[in-house]
């Protein structure tokens, strides 16, 4: 299986991707699908996808859907990331760290996965202290794909409703071409 984090060898196009607050995150292009007439893009961000976790001693950590972009908890996450040569990307759908990471273990992945088939699989990439609160920055290991909608000088986020509505039918059509 291909390491979808190895981008040196990803040939696919790439392409510019805003959401409805005009924030922009540079993307490949992985598929094309079209649904009742319009082209919808797969797109995975060229930048490793990470999402951001309070970390409690006792319990499983707590994902942090809402940030705003300047908050002290990112500032924090940005020293961290840079004393490792790395850079907090606060874009569009979802934040971004750039630089050279290091490649997961799988064999350690595989035995976690079967702990736990439910949940999603992460990585800890840094965790980082805001007053007396732990957090942490997870690098999701499955697939992130974005869904947008390809546009002439790029691609535009597909949200809310519109996503509620195409997202079965996208995955119908990809199930009907996958075999």
């Amino acid at each position: 299986m291909e390491d979808s984090k190895n981008r040196e060898n990803h040939d696919a196009p790439t392409l510019l991707l805003k959401d409805s607050s005009n924030d922009k995150l540079f993307c490949y292009l992985e598929q094309i699908v079209k649904v009742e007439g319009t082209e919808y893009a797969l797109l995975t961000p060229v930048d490793t996808p990470v999402t951001l976790f309070k970390i409690n001693e006792k319990d499983e950590p707590i994902l942090i859907e809402k940030i705003e972009k300047n908050e002290q908890i990112l500032q924090n996450a940005d020293a961290v990331l840079q004393e490792h040569d790395l850079s907090l990307v606060r874009s569009a759908v979802t934040l971004t760290v750039s630089g050279e990471l290091e490649e997961p273990v799988y064999d350690d992945l595989e035995e976690d996965e079967a702990n736990d088939d439910e949940s999603e699989t992460y990585e800890l990439l840094v965790n980082f202290n805001v007053l007396n609160d732990e957090y942490g920055l997870y690098v999701p290991l499955d697939p992130f794909f974005i869904v947008a909608k390809i546009v002439e000088n790029g691609a535009i986020l597909v949200e809310d409703e519109e996503f509620d509505r195409v997202q079965p039918l996208i995955e119908s059509e990809l199930e009907k071409n996958s075999y």
